[in-house]
């Protein structure tokens, strides 16, 4: 079945990269509320833009959440950055050391030519991580920064760049867009057998 160990080795690959995100996820929140939270800098930066307003309160105030919105976004920014950054060098040392990554490993599937290096790995590891990660990402950052007809945009293209990658699996020739590229093919390892020694003679 080897539909159904390209997608198990997927779901496990995947699962790593959504762990990551939850990690992300978790410490981005932590940033974005000790911003929020932090009284005393907050104090004297509204202070200060007050004074410097001419007692424009309402200026003030406005400059102030647009800073505290600016850098929100910003750490969100970083994140997904992050993100994308960690899944491609997944793939591409996975793909230039071992030759498969840890889901295809458990699946008993690897990427030939074996190990492959260069600029061969690095193109798979780039369309793996835009069709899986990286254009999401980007369809996120605009939904924060609220371009919101662009993100939606982004994210249609996202969805179509997926199946591309993802659909030709289902082929004959189980190439993903991702193979083509780069000019790799995902198959099964093969198993070496014992060799068989003739039986001893006794007289």
């Amino acid at each position: 079945m080897p539909k159904l160990r390209r997608a198990m080795a997927w779901f496990v690959d995947f699962a790593l990269v959504v762990a990551l995100a939850s990690a992300l996820a978790a410490l981005t929140f932590h940033r974005v509320s000790a911003l929020v939270t932090d009284v005393p800098e907050l104090a004297t930066r509204g202070g200060f833009d007050l004074l410097t307003s001419r007692g424009d309160v309402l200026d003030a105030s406005q400059d102030l959440g647009v800073s505290l919105w600016s850098k929100s976004v910003l750490y969100v920014e970083q994140a997904f950055g992050l993100l994308v950054l960690t899944v491609f060098l997944y793939q591409w040392v996975c793909l230039a050391v071992a030759g498969r990554t840890v889901g295809k490993a458990l699946a008993g599937l690897k990427v030939t030519p074996n190990h492959p290096r260069g600029v061969r790995a690095a193109r798979r590891a780039a369309v793996t991580t835009a069709a899986d990660v990286a254009v999401y990402a980007v369809a996120c950052v605009l939904l924060v920064e609220g371009r919101i007809v662009l993100s939606v945009l982004v994210w249609a293209v996202a969805v179509v760049l997926f199946l591309l990658n993802a659909l030709p699996v289902l082929s004959p020739g189980r190439r993903s867009l991702a193979d083509r590229v780069a000019g790799t093919a995902v198959t099964g390892i093969a198993l070496s057998r014992p060799v068989a020694t003739p039986p001893v003679r006794t007289s």
